[in-house]
């Protein structure tokens, strides 16, 4: 928001100054580097220096003599814009450079101080100022004061309607909708049909149907597919295999056709096949096989799967390169050579599943690919012009568009500029082995313009190199050149030369990324979503026009939604959240609807079984009136003998600063209306109450307290709500003696259940030993007021018990 804030300050006339450092900020920026004019890239130690004035009729120099000598710290630019007017040149030639810095000198033309018109305001830089000394230096200070006042101009009020970029829309104008939840096992991917029916497909082979009329999820299909292992060793083990992919035919509202990627039984192949869905059904004997890609099976890993239409009815699918990362077999008690978690380039015989220079590194397997061909409307297919390998060359498939992928599980196709994204599910290692393997494995989002080789198995990320490995000696070979390709693995049957590995659109790690730190850090599933077109969408609810032609990208497991600007050249230029604090349960598909509004379609958090949490969300976005927000409500009293008088205070704030009224339900069937955030009732009768507000601005638009204060009239001790995680134990304890001699957060005879939670770490011995004084009784901890025994308490009782004490931990 802030990068926003100031392109369309600059964008309205702002003016901008820049003193030394401001070249030193900002890196993943590109549009920051264009506006201040270039990034620093080095500077040798502080020194004199000679600076010739090339420009001495702006303000800023024209106080200057022609030569000017001073000490400061000398600035090395890189990626200066051609654009800026120079004002002060840096002379090489008065410089000391030590052997470090021979590489970075810039030559004869050396700008040390600018300025330029960008975008429509005024922008000023110098690279003196590094020294505390130059903030005393008249010559130095008329300097910047010149600069100063280029950049005020004739202070004129800014116009921000000539900004090019909107601004940025507020994250509580995005709702995040529950389709529906808890009605999927396991799903993969989803299309969303014309009407706005969601089609989901399920790894063990079901299709299922929401429908959006009346809210209901049912099964519609099933195929027939390989999901779990067959062989006696490790048999019924889930297998990543199954129905992976789904996607309407682009003329679907006429032809009903459905594409879907899946793994059928009795065959070692994964297939693209197209069904008929008619009257609410996949029908099933409407099968037309279209292609089939040979797999090895009963290993792991990486099936890819997922199915985009590009233009000219183009067809995309992506398939993983079902080769084994990790483990190599090997004798007990030996330490052979292994890939442990990097590039697997074992072509050792016996050992070809650990070998991807056979899959993704082969010009003549479709396996590490994604294929790109037109589909007829008789359900064959054709090779359209600009794939990699054009039909008939020798050792390659036509099909393939783009190949070194590893895992390319999510892709999608700009529709506007045919360009093809994807993410890339990268390798594991940790850490790098740059001596023996290689680099760190990187996931990534990628893009392809025309066809090409992404690298992998000899690169990943931005290029960063493999080395040949001879799994046979442990002999370490030279790195790949991504400019000099060679696949010499034994189980290649395509091309020795291969093409040119491009580097990867976006990377990053486990750990922190350098070039991209909005990504975090964490486990990692990169996902590429849609690219965005206002322009294509009408209605209400759909994405604003500030996300015209952006990328939308998401993290399976790191939860968030990412939006990418780019270029009209689709070059990035900057990456932000979107809606930060909305929270996912592992999205495995995101789609734009029909209607302009994203859709995200959860698998859940645990791995190969059906979540309650899994399910489908929509965004949706409000242009007009937001409804007000309340954050909390706090009770004077949260339990106490009758009469109970309690204050309410709510929590709330209307976005558009509207006046509000307030609703309050205590619970009991009585409700009040006030101007004002607080209201004071008295519980006449004993119970247990949730009392809630509504606020109501003054357009009608309502928000409610998302919790309720808890009221426990006539009790003793505080109340817990029946629904919460720990109510049991709660309970539990409610029903024994311990009542009398403790409270939750005060002290009684005994100490208070926040107290000892505080005390002891939560931990299986505590467990044990908290178990053991409940059940035996016990004292001197907190005094010599004796506890007595519960021998008849069972431990998972008292476990219950405990669980609740240490949820009062804070």
């Amino acid at each position: 928001m802030q990068q926003n804030a100031l392109q369309r300050y600059v964008q309205a006339g702002g003016g901008f100054v820049g003193i030394h450092a401001a070249a030193d900020a900002e890196y993943n920026w590109p549009w920051y580097g264009k506006m201040v004019g270039g990034y620093f890239e080095h500077h040798p130690n502080q020194q004199m220096a000679t600076l010739t004035v090339k420009d001495k009729t702006f303000g800023a120099t024209s106080m200057l003599p022609d030569e000017w000598k001073r000490k400061d710290e000398w600035y090395h630019y890189k990626t200066v814009n051609p654009d800026i007017h120079v004002l002060i040149n840096l002379e090489e030639s008065s410089l000391k450079y030590n052997q470090n810095d021979l590489s970075h000198r810039m030559g004869a033309n050396h700008p040390i101080a600018w300025y330029h018109n960008f975008e429509g305001g005024r922008v000023f830089y110098t690279g003196l100022g590094h020294t505390d000394e130059s903030y005393t230096e008249p010559l130095f200070l008329q300097h910047v004061l010149g600069g100063i006042k280029y950049a005020i101009g004739t202070n004129a009020p800014l116009k921000y309607g000539n900004a090019k970029i909107p601004a940025v829309p507020e994250d509580n104008r995005f709702n995040k909708v529950q389709v529906t939840l808890n009605t999927f096992d396991e799903p993969t991917e989803m299309t969303i049909l014309p009407n706005l029916d969601i089609l989901v497909v399920q790894r063990k082979g079901e299709f299922m149907l929401y429908n959006h009329l009346t809210k209901k999820v049912t099964q519609i299909g099933k195929l027939d597919v390989y999901h779990k292992t067959l062989t006696e060793k490790g048999k019924g083990v889930n297998a990543e295999e199954g129905l992976l992919g789904v996607q309407a035919d682009p003329d679907f509202k006429t032809n009903h056709f459905v594409y879907v990627f899946y793994s059928p039984t009795g065959k070692d192949v994964n297939r693209l096949s197209r069904f008929t869905f008619l009257n609410g059904k996949i029908v099933m004997p409407s099968e037309k096989n279209i292609l089939e890609i040979p797999t090895t099976r009963e290993i792991c890993c990486h099936t890819g799967g997922s199915i985009a239409f590009g233009k000219d009815r183009t067809l995309f699918v992506s398939q993983g390169d079902n080769t084994t990362p990790f483990d190599e077999p090997m004798p007990r008690g030996t330490k052979l050579p292994n890939s442990y978690s990097f590039a697997p380039l074992d072509d050792r015989p016996g050992f070809e599943q650990y070998d991807d220079r056979r899959g993704s590194g082969n010009t003549n397997d479709l396996r590490g690919k994604i294929l790109r061909i037109k589909m007829n409307l008789d359900g064959t297919y054709s090779i359209p012009e600009g794939n990699l390998f054009p039909k008939g060359t020798e050792k390659t498939k036509p099909e393939i568009y783009v190949m070194g992928n590893r895992n390319p599980y999510r892709i999608s196709v700009d529709k506007k500029t045919g360009y093809v994204y994807w993410g890339e599910v990268g390798p594991d290692a940790n850490a790098d082995s740059l001596k023996t393997h290689g680099p760190r494995g990187y996931d990534e989002v990628n893009q392809a313009r025309k066809a090409g080789n992404f690298g992998y198995p000899f690169f990943v990320g931005n290029n960063y190199a493999y080395r040949e490995y001879d799994y046979a000696t442990g002999n370490v070979g030279n790195a790949f050149d991504p400019k000099n390709l060679i696949n010499s693995s034994r189980n290649n049957t395509g091309l020795r030369q291969l093409p040119n590995a491009q580097p990867a659109f976006i990377w990053y790690p486990y750990g922190k990324s350098a070039e991209f730190p909005e990504v975090g850090e964490g486990g990692r599933t990169a996902m590429a979503g849609p690219v965005y077109h206002f322009e294509d969408y009408k209605g209400a609810g759909k994405l604003p026009a500030y996300f015209n032609n952006k990328l939308f990208i998401y993290e399976f497991v790191r939860g968030w939604i990412k939006v990418v600007t780019m270029d009209e050249q689709g070059n990035y230029l900057g990456m932000e959240p979107f809606m930060k604090d909305a929270r996912y349960n592992s999205m495995i598909d995101m789609e734009m609807g029909p209607d302009g509004k994203i859709y995200v379609l959860e698998y859940g958090n645990g791995w190969f079984k059906k979540n309650p949490e899994s399910g489908i969300v929509r965004i949706d976005y409000n242009e007009g009136n937001r409804a007000p927000e309340v954050s909390s409500i706090i009770a004077s009293k949260t339990y106490g003998a009758l009469p109970l008088t309690v204050k309410l205070t709510a929590k709330a704030t209307d976005p558009e600063n509207d006046k509000m009224t307030y609703t309050w339900s205590f619970g009991n069937g009585i409700t009040k209306v006030t101007t004002v955030p607080t209201v004071t009732y008295t519980y006449p009768k004993a119970g247990n109450f949730k009392a809630s507000v509504v606020a109501k601005d003054s357009k009608l638009a309502r928000g409610k307290s998302k919790e309720p204060a808890l009221i426990a009239a006539g009790a003793s001790d505080e109340p817990v709500d029946p629904s919460s995680k720990f109510a049991a134990g709660n309970a539990l304890m409610l029903s024994m003696d311990c009542k009398a001699c403790h409270k939750t957060r005060e002290v009684s005879i005994g100490p208070a259940f926040a107290e000892v939670a505080k005390k002891y770490n939560k931990s299986r011995s505590t467990y044990e030993a908290l178990t053991s004084k409940i059940q035996n009784g016990g004292t001197g901890v907190w005094g010599d007021v004796v506890m007595p025994a519960h021998p008849s308490l069972k431990s998972d009782e008292a476990k219950q018990i405990l669980d609740w004490v240490f949820s009062l931990k804070k």
